[in-house]
């Protein structure tokens, strides 16, 4: 939910962990499918990082599942590309398939993608889609998908999402998350102790929070502040910018130094945080530091912010995902860029395309792993993953708990570009002393079967 700030339809600056091009036929093939070497072409290699065997041939039967035959799987995949233009999501979509198939499929099926255009406002539309042709959801997000959630699960239609944004989805029934957030926590509790009480102590009474000036954020701004309390913090600072944007960002700036902020939680686009940092900069004042959150994480904010980041001082928390800097160090970060490189070259490989890949790995072993293939079994055997990794593109994630991991990331912005923070870690790129922090507040549930007449036994 953080990587988007949303308004009205005219005013919005929405910036998605992951969005997605439209697909070419709503209801059949996608530009995956056209990747796929022709026939006689060596097998790719059906291994991914220490997943063995995650894609392969076999014989498949006949089915009577909906987007199920004996050839393929139809899976859709969420996005608000209609309204941003974005294609993380269907590229990450695209590029997995077009190995997966290579090598076999699941079972001797092809995956069929297919890109669900959610256009920002019509999540239920895109859902209702899905409804009557896919088999589950794979790999995608939605900035307001608790729009879709309701009617998801009146038609028992699992999902597996690179991203959850709102309350009413993260944590919904039949969502198996490959990675963060956990429903009703605080996702960044680690990150923030460490910000607050080791890194920069005495920013812990000085933290200043700016949202924009929509229900969404205000909403998360309100999460922060309890949690930063919550956390031995306290927010000196808090306040709202238009969504529509700011023409001039000196007064914010001088508002946040007349309040002597030392930590600062920005929720809203890294393109409005980029001129508000300009602005810090230009009239000499530097906070200890800035939580750019993994919006910003790219060259894009780099390339904005400029000089500023010479001065400001910007993290971001990757939850528990390796940052794509260690490629080098890290042989699943490094086969996702590979992958692209063949499949999908010249498109820039990011931390949203690493979370859906993570998600499209959990769903094909999950799939592989089924003597016949029924949603039900998919979605049971996902939750028997207690150490997930993605075969080591994230820390290890229990999918069955209800309780947020111990293990987190965190990289800082420099003029040279994104890198590692010195956050210390303790188990190789991530640090796993995270306390849990739970919401106080009451701020909504994620939806559940019962809610729409429906239990679990009703899943086949």
């Amino acid at each position: 939910m953080r990587r988007l700030l949303i308004g009205s339809v005219t005013v919005v600056a929405v910036l998605l962990a992951g969005c997605s091009t439209r697909s070419d036929d709503d209801t059949g093939t996608d530009a995956a499918q056209k990747a796929t070497p022709a026939a006689g072409a060596p097998p790719a290699s059906a291994d991914f990082g220490t997943l063995k065997d995650v894609c392969g041939p076999g014989t498949a039967k006949t089915s009577a599942v909906q987007g199920v035959t004996d050839k393929k799987i139809q899976v859709g995949v969420m996005s608000d590309v209609g309204f941003t233009k974005n294609s993380e999501f269907p590229d990450a979509a695209k590029v997995f398939t077009s190995w997966c198939n290579a090598a076999g499929g699941i079972n001797g099926r092809e995956i069929v993608p297919v890109t669900r255009d959610t256009k920002l406002m019509q999540v239920r539309q895109g859902v209702l889609q899905a409804c009557k042709a896919d088999f589950a959801l794979v790999g995608g997000g939605s900035a307001l998908d608790s729009l879709g959630t309701p009617d998801r699960l009146k038609c028992l239609l699992p999902t597996f999402p690179a991203q959850s944004s709102q309350i009413g989805a993260i944590g919904s029934d039949l969502q198996v998350m490959a990675s963060q957030p956990t429903a009703g926590y605080f996702q960044y509790a680690g990150y923030y102790a460490w910000l607050m009480k080791e890194k920069y102590p005495d920013s812990a009474q000085k933290a200043g929070i700016i949202a924009g000036d929509v229900p969404v954020t205000k909403v998360m701004a309100g999460q922060f502040k309890e949690a930063i309390a919550g956390l031995g913090g306290k927010v000196s600072y808090n306040d709202l910018y238009p969504a529509a944007g700011v023409s001039d960002w000196t007064p914010y700036a001088q508002s946040i130094k007349n309040k002597g902020v030392k930590g600062l939680v920005f929720l809203g686009d890294f393109a409005s945080l980029a001129k508000l940092e300009q602005a810090l900069t230009n009239i000499g004042y530097t906070p200890d530091w800035i939580d750019a959150n993994s919006n910003a994480y790219g060259p894009a904010f780099q390339q904005l912010a400029g000089t500023a980041l010479a001065k400001q001082h910007n993290y971001a928390e990757l939850f528990a995902t390796a940052p794509l800097e260690s490629a080098a160090d890290n042989p699943a970060t490094q086969q996702v860029i590979d992958l692209f490189e063949k499949y999908a070259p010249g498109k820039q490989v990011t931390y949203p395309m690493l979370r859906a890949f993570s998600a499209w790995l959990l769903f094909a072993t999950s799939a592989r792993d089924c003597a016949e293939l029924t949603r039900k079994c998919v979605d049971d055997n996902a939750l028997k993953n207690t150490d997930w990794t993605a075969g080591g593109l994230q820390a290890p994630f229990d999918l069955a708990s209800k309780e947020p991991p111990k293990c987190y990331s965190v990289v800082e912005a420099t003029t040279k570009g994104w890198q590692p923070a010195d956050f210390k870690p303790d188990q190789g790129a991530y640090r796993c002393d995270a306390v849990a922090y739970k919401y106080k507040g009451n701020y909504g549930e994620p939806a559940t079967l019962a809610s729409v007449g429906k239990s679990p036994s009703d899943l086949t």
